[in-house]
């Protein structure tokens, strides 16, 4: 039979939509049509996070994050600048607020020179004041390339482009099934189905499973955290310029809660990152019992709960207390009022864990059967996604011919 795509991308999100856009840069380009399963695009981890656009200060250099973060913000500031898509280029610090957090600034700052970031600088208190006047230290990193946009609005902008050159977007599509013959792949939703010569995994929490329906056996399994928000109105908006960061804890894989200027101009602090009792757990009362047990019962995720419980259960206590939550925000700016933080959204992470019970701590692309998969894009993806998208395109023109 003749298929009826060249390339079939399941995931409507900032990844799936990029490669996407790598594909039909050049015309005529494959026929390509993108399957998302909500009714709109970058309704998950696109659409829901912290809208930083990242500099590549934390990434192991030499590691697949940390190239195409480089390469990743290039990109889209271009891409940003040329379809009006509003952000910003504020910088960021991070802060040391202990003697005891020195060597772990220490080892960032070596981290963001090798990947080669520009301007960055190891300042004291009275340099922190004329960038951050309201943040305290003991010493700070300034990382000037750091910036904020809303993702959500880039997703659109690149869908967008998509339309112009003939791409489909279906929505809602949710994807039942996968078949893998010799000559085509067919994706099989609720209502129809898809056919195509090559099949492209960027489903994000469920990218695990949408790779063993293709016929891969992943050696991670996908497992979430949520992180939650507050948002910061009133005077206390005016106390935060940019970003500021705290120095990450390098035993835990998570950045810490910080405090963000967004495109624009909302403040917000977070995220935490508590364990969902769903993939899709954005609240506490979102239980599927089935995702849930399935994630109990895997060895990774077991041993990687015995490794971190004490900080795992700070998290949860953090998470039910509005006072403690405020009061890690305020450790970063202690003038922060109370009063001035409210509840605001939460987004859900999907991380990919070994059954030894190590998250894997780089991105993650696997070639299987007439199938690309994207089994681990963690942040900081949605900065790094048109280089990202890229290089998933090139590896779908290792699978098939598309010229």
């Amino acid at each position: 039979m003749v298929p009826e795509y060249d390339v079939a991308i399941i995931g409507g999100g900032i990844v799936g939509l990029t490669t996407a856009m790598a594909l039909t840069e050049r015309a005529p380009g494959p026929k390509v049509a993108v399957l998302e399963k909500e009714p709109q695009v970058a309704a998950h981890q696109s659409g829901r996070n912290s809208g930083v656009i990242h500099s590549g200060l934390y990434y192991r250099p030499g590691s697949l994050r940390a190239r195409l973060c480089r390469e990743g913000i290039v990109r889209l500031v271009r891409f940003c600048d040329e379809r009006g898509v509003a952000y910003t280029r504020d910088g960021k610090v991070v802060v040391a607020t202990s003697e005891a957090q020195l060597p772990a600034l220490a080892e960032l700052e070596r981290r963001g020179r090798a990947n080669g970031l520009r301007g960055v600088k190891r300042i004291g208190s009275d340099q922190l004041r004329e960038i951050e006047p309201h943040a305290v230290c003991v010493e700070a990193l300034h990382v000037p390339e750091t910036g904020a946009v809303d993702f959500g609005d880039v997703c659109r902008a690149v869908a967008e482009v998509l339309r112009e050159r003939g791409a489909t977007i279906s929505t809602p599509f949710r994807v039942e099934n996968i078949g893998v013959s010799r000559s085509h792949v067919a994706v099989e939703g609720s209502d129809r189905s898809v056919t195509a010569r090559v099949v492209v995994n960027c489903g994000g929490l469920y990218s695990d499973r949408l790779a063993r329906a293709a016929g891969l056996d992943p050696e991670v399994r996908i497992v979430a955290f949520r992180g939650e928000y507050y948002d910061i109105t009133g005077p206390s908006a005016d106390l935060v310029r940019s970003s500021i960061y705290p120095v990450p804890d390098p035993k835990l894989p998570f950045l810490g809660l910080h405090l963000t200027r967004s495109a624009d101009g909302s403040v917000h602090a977070g995220p935490n990152a508590v364990p969902t009792l769903a993939r899709e757990g954005y609240r506490w009362r979102t239980v599927r019992p089935a995702e849930l047990l399935q994630s109990l019962t895997y060895p990774g995720f077991l041993r990687l709960a015995g490794k971190h419980w004490r900080s795992g259960i700070a998290e949860i206590i953090r998470s039910a207390s509005r006072r403690l939550f405020v009061r890690s925000a305020r450790e970063l700016v202690p003038e922060l009022d109370p009063g001035d933080l409210s509840r605001g959204r939460s987004g859900v992470r999907a991380l990919a864990l070994t059954r030894s019970g190590e998250l894997h701590d780089d991105f993650l692309i696997e070639v299987g059967p007439r199938s690309v998969h994207v089994l681990n894009a963690p942040s900081p993806a949605a900065t790094s996604s048109l280089a990202i998208g890229a290089h998933v395109a090139d590896r779908v023109r290792q699978v098939v011919d598309l010229s």
